[in-house]
Formats: C-alpha cells, structure tokens, sequence
C-alpha cells in the first residue's frame, strides 16, 4: 500500500513536472531581434528611450554608412526584423541586390516615417514600402497630377483605424497624435491601408502593409519625434507591426 501510494505520488509530481514545464515553454518567447537603421537625417535624442519601449525585442542601432551591409548573407542570421528610420538616398549595385535578395527570402521590414523619403531614384524601393515620396509634381496610375510632397511639423491631427481586426492595428482605438505630416507622397494601389486621417496637411493614408517576395513590409508615416513615440496607441501599432512582419 505504501508503494503505491509513493509510485502513484512519482506519477502526479511527474505528469505535474512535464505539464509546467510545457507550458513555461509555450509562454516564454523569444525576443524578436530588431535592427534599426539611421543615418541620413536627424532626429531626437529620446529615440533611444522609444526603443526600450519595444516590448519583447532586442534593438541593435546601425547607422550608415555601414547599415545595408546587414542585408549580406552573413550578417543576416544575426536579426529577425529591419525597422528602417533611416534616410538614404543612395545604393549602390550590390547593395541593391543584397537588399532584394534579403527581402526575398523573407526578412520583415517596419518603414518608419523619414524612410518613406529614402532611395526616391530607385523604382524597386517603392515596390517594396508600397508607396514614396515625390521631390518633382506627378501624376498617378489614374492620371491624377500632384504637386511635389510636402511636409509639416507640431500638427494635431486624428489617426482613424481603417482595418481593426489586423494584427497590426489589433486593440488600438482611433487616436490623437502631434506629428509631422507628409501630403502628396505616392502610395501603391495594392497596399492594404491599416490608418487614415482627414487631416489635410497629410496623405490620407498613413499606415498600411505591403508584401515583397517572401516578406512582410508595414510602412507607417507616423513617427518624426518623442511626441509621436511616447504615444501610446504608436508605441503599440509599431511593437505589433514588428511581431507581425517577423
């Protein structure tokens, strides 16, 4: 009786050991490993603060020059996502073809706000954000003409979620934000919008997801400085688009 009574409490102790540790495994995740690039444009010094409010990711800063040389083979096991906030305007060959072979195998990108202004002489670059800004006037693929982009900072505006039921926008609720707005710039016809506004200092869509090769791609207008990024509801739109592209 006594053995049985002590196997029986082996058995429990056992089957409660496995069960826990299954579920610790399940619920601890790793974190996401981001990369974010800069350079090519300033920006406020609280950015570093705003990056340890990325919950569940790891963020290493490359700056160019040295930036795109993550996208060679060999530096690419070291990330899971690229969060751009960068300001490029040029690349070269290689740097070209690192960048879309990288994309192709499936890296997740975030586009955060100046990126949007990045590499404007490469067609390629906007297939991949889905949309770009445009220094000279033109006209889109229904013939409508614009003027060049423009740009202006401290505006109050109201963000409105297009699509609440993505995982990128899941859980936040139209939003308040003061930003710099960007009117005028291209987006692709074939992005998926996830944020508006009706601000008419800005392009009416200022958020949405593109897809590239195998990756994932969330380009998101918003996002110039700290009074953008101790915002709540764009502290999480941006963790969520990282754990969405990843």
């Amino acid at each position: 009786m006594t053995t049985i009574l002590k196997i029986t409490g082996i058995i429990i102790i056992s089957f409660m050991m496995n069960f826990n540790t299954e579920v610790y495994a399940q619920n601890k995740k790793a974190p996401v490993r981001v990369l974010v690039f800069t350079g090519g444009h300033g920006f406020d010094p609280e950015f570093e603060a705003f990056k340890q409010s990325l919950s569940g990711c790891i963020v290493t800063e490359v700056a160019h020059p040295n930036a795109l040389k993550m996208f060679r083979p060999e530096n690419r096991a070291s990330f899971d996502v690229v969060l751009f906030y960068d300001l490029c305007k040029t690349i070269s060959e290689q740097e070209k073809k690192d960048f879309l072979d990288c994309v192709n195998k499936g890296k997740g990108l975030v586009v955060l706000h100046h990126a949007y202004v990045s590499y404007t002489e490469w067609p390629e670059y906007q297939k991949i954000i889905g949309g770009i800004w445009k220094y000279q006037p033109w006209t889109d693929h229904n013939g409508v003409s614009y003027p060049a982009s423009s740009y202006i900072h401290n505006v109050q505006f109201r963000v409105k979620i297009a699509n609440r039921k993505h995982p990128v926008t899941k859980g936040i609720e139209d939003f308040d934000i003061i930003d710099e707005t960007y009117k005028d710039g291209c987006v692709n016809p074939d992005v998926h919008v996830l944020l508006t506004t009706d601000e008419p200092t800005s392009t009416p869509s200022v958020a949405w997801t593109n897809r590239y090769g195998k990756s994932k791609v969330v380009t998101i207008l918003l996002g110039h400085d700290q009074q953008a990024w101790n915002n709540p509801s764009f502290q999480k739109l941006v963790t969520q688009a990282i754990m969405w592209v990843k």
